[in-house]
């Protein structure tokens, strides 16, 4: 067993614990409070003046999918082939080995969603992952997390390269609109009985989609493809989740009524197209006071990943309270992902994913002192 003593503990499921300790055994958290009882054997960390959190968790991006300093040969996120790629799957493009994975958990992000790029109008599913091992099957919390497509400008440009279709908006969601008719004709014949029907790999992909089993998770940045994002999910009466939302600040009142969830990013950086002039960190405070729902993204590489906690730290230089921009990085995105049964927050029962930090992590020197993913103890400073 694992305690950790004398920390000041963000559990993001209740106060702040003031001298908390946190007792890990095996791969879960056992108990979260004050004066826990453990025998002598118990391994102890003594986390005197540090801040602990739980593991931070990217909601989107293409870790191991783009891996650093690879070029072609490390690009895996993207068949720009096909505009409707449904049976794609994240998991066989993820190499761990990437880099990237262990910048990330030496910052304290122990969990991602990461998956396909935005070229295609359905890219494939998106898988949540660890971020510490060499195979990707044993790092899977989700395989088959959600449905990646995307609006807007990336497949009318990838497309129109090549000379086809979708070069406009109109045919985006055109294109959009007719894979999932022919999923929901397939999968209506498909339990009906019909007849004797032919496999068809990317209607089976789109099953979980229409039975809302899995969201779709669409690349939106403007105004206009929010909303039609929001229409074709309400026309099939799909689950759904708003990537990018960059100018959810414009239409807050909207997507209070729309209710479903954003997940906003990359927010800093330069602003690479048209789509993202209206970029700002201020999105994150207003959609927090109109009600709408939001977790905070990198896009890695768009952003690194090691700066997860940096772009909650900007959101709170532009006017976010700490506890929301925290809650942005941890238990929202968890809920968000739908897997706050296992991450998020610091609760008995939950995985010991424990981040532990020598300042708050949204000072800018702060230093990460030790990261535990799964009860094991990952990354230690000194």
């Amino acid at each position: 067993m694992l305690l950790i003593k004398n920390a000041k503990v963000y559990t993001m499921a209740e106060k702040v614990l003031e001298n908390g300790q946190i007792l890990i055994k095996g791969n879960k958290i056992l108990k979260v409070g004050k004066n826990i009882e453990v025998d002598k054997n118990c391994k102890v960390i003594d986390a005197k003046g540090f801040y602990v959190t739980p593991g931070f968790i990217d909601a989107h991006c293409h870790l191991g999918m783009f891996e650093q300093d690879m070029g072609f040969e490390g690009s895996d996120g993207n068949e720009i082939t096909d505009p409707v790629t449904p049976e794609l799957r994240a998991i066989d493009a993820i190499n761990p080995m990437d880099s990237a994975f262990k910048e990330a958990y030496e910052n304290g992000v122990t969990c991602v969603c990461t998956g396909p790029g935005s070229a295609n109008v359905i890219g494939g599913s998106f898988a949540i992952i660890k971020t510490k091992g060499i195979r990707i099957d044993n790092m899977i919390v989700k395989e088959n997390a959600a449905m990646k497509c995307a609006f807007g400008e990336n497949p009318k440009r990838c497309y129109n390269a090549k000379k086809q279709s979708p070069s406009t908006r109109m045919a985006t969601a055109a294109i959009l609109r007719e894979a999932l008719m022919k999923g929901r004709d397939y999968l209506e014949k498909k339990e009906n009985g019909e007849g004797k029907q032919n496999f068809n790999m990317k209607m089976e992909a789109l099953i979980p989609v229409l039975k809302r089993q899995i969201p779709l998770k669409a690349h939106a940045h403007r105004a206009d493809d929010i909303f039609t994002a929001i229409r074709i999910a309400k026309e099939f009466n799909l689950k759904l989740t708003l990537d990018h939302c960059t100018e959810g600040h414009l239409i807050k009142d909207e997507l209070v009524k729309e209710n479903y969830p954003a997940i906003v990013g990359p927010t800093f950086g330069f602003r690479t197209k048209i789509e993202v002039r209206n970029k700002t960190f201020d999105t994150l405070k207003v959609l927090k006071k109109a009600g709408v729902k939001f977790a905070i993204m990198t896009d890695h590489p768009v952003i690194p990943i090691s700066h997860l906690s940096l772009c909650a730290s900007l959101a709170v230089k532009a006017g976010l309270d700490e506890e929301t921009a925290l809650k942005a990085i941890t238990i929202n995105a968890a809920e968000i992902l739908g897997i706050q049964d296992r991450v998020g927050s610091i609760e008995e029962g939950k995985d010991a994913d424990i981040a532990i930090f020598d300042k708050h992590p949204f000072d800018v020197q702060a230093n990460t002192q030790y990261v535990i993913i799964n009860g094991e103890i990952v990354f230690k400073k000194y």
